[in-house]
């Protein structure tokens, strides 16, 4: 009985053993530790930055409202690398527009190309009625468990939930750019917490702060992916690529900056 009791267990055993030798490498490499995620940008960067950029951290106005802005950055593959916030606390910005810069920075380095950059400015008159990307906000829904998983008291800090995941979600309207390094597109950042306008010029300054916006080429005639004023009275973009204007200075700064185009320039 012994003997036999003896020899089922090492068949058994032999049987566990082949099994595990066997099983595909796909399997195994679950268990591997992950490459560190590639990131053009850290969090401690783009606080200090985006501060520098907004006027209640003591950089220039942008035009619209002044408000405190949040700010996010994803990688060339859309994973979330950095969200940050411009106030010393968590709701000194909009809370909502945590979600909306991760979304904005997804559709700006989603639409763009190595050799061609699309602003989320510039999709605005393409997603209306009738225009060549209608319907493309509801192509990529945010994923919800990303944006909002986690600890609150983590959102916007270096241990930000949202950080190394997904986040999806097309905008079209401005305040998202790719980001251009010495190699090429390296994923793009999205701006957002004060008029949409705004939002573009605080993005623009941020990625010229950063030394990412070698930008190959755009829509936008001489600009690159500068956010075009071209909406005229009928709601028709002259370029098919226009945004309309907010109501305050921000196109005269966004002109300045050279980050923005007057409908007169394009016609």
């Amino acid at each position: 009985m012994g003997g036999q009791m003896g020899q089922r267990c090492i068949t058994a055993t032999a049987a566990i053993m082949a099994a595990a030798l066997s099983m595909p490498t796909t399997l195994k490499a679950q268990d591997q530790p992950r490459p560190a995620m590639s990131c053009p940008v850290d969090h401690d960067q783009l606080v200090d930055i985006l501060k520098k950029s907004v006027k209640p951290g003591g950089g220039p106005s942008n035009g619209g409202l002044d408000n405190n802005e949040w700010a996010a950055v994803v990688n060339r593959q859309g994973i979330v690398c950095a969200i940050a916030y411009s106030g010393s606390k968590v709701d000194d910005q909009w809370p909502g527009s945590r979600a909306l810069a991760a979304e904005k920075a997804n559709t700006a380095n989603a639409f763009s190309l190595k050799d061609k950059a699309m602003a989320t400015a510039n999709l605005y008159a393409g997603a209306q009625p009738g225009g060549i990307l209608f319907g493309a906000t509801l192509s990529n829904p945010p994923s919800p468990e990303v944006l909002y998983g986690g600890a609150p008291e983590e959102f916007g800090t270096a241990h930000d939930p949202m950080v190394g995941k997904p986040v999806g979600g097309v905008i079209v309207f401005g305040g998202g750019l790719a980001l251009y390094d010495g190699n090429g597109i390296a994923g793009a950042l999205g701006v957002s917490g004060d008029s949409s306008c705004a939002d573009h010029n605080v993005a623009w300054r941020v990625r010229h702060l950063l030394g990412l916006d070698r930008v190959p080429a755009g829509v936008s005639p001489n600009m690159k992916d500068a956010i075009i004023y071209d909406i005229g009275p009928d709601g028709k973009s002259a370029s098919g690529f226009g945004h309309p204007k907010c109501n305050g200075k921000e196109d005269q700064i966004a002109v300045d900056l050279g980050a923005g185009v007057s409908g007169n320039v394009v016609r």
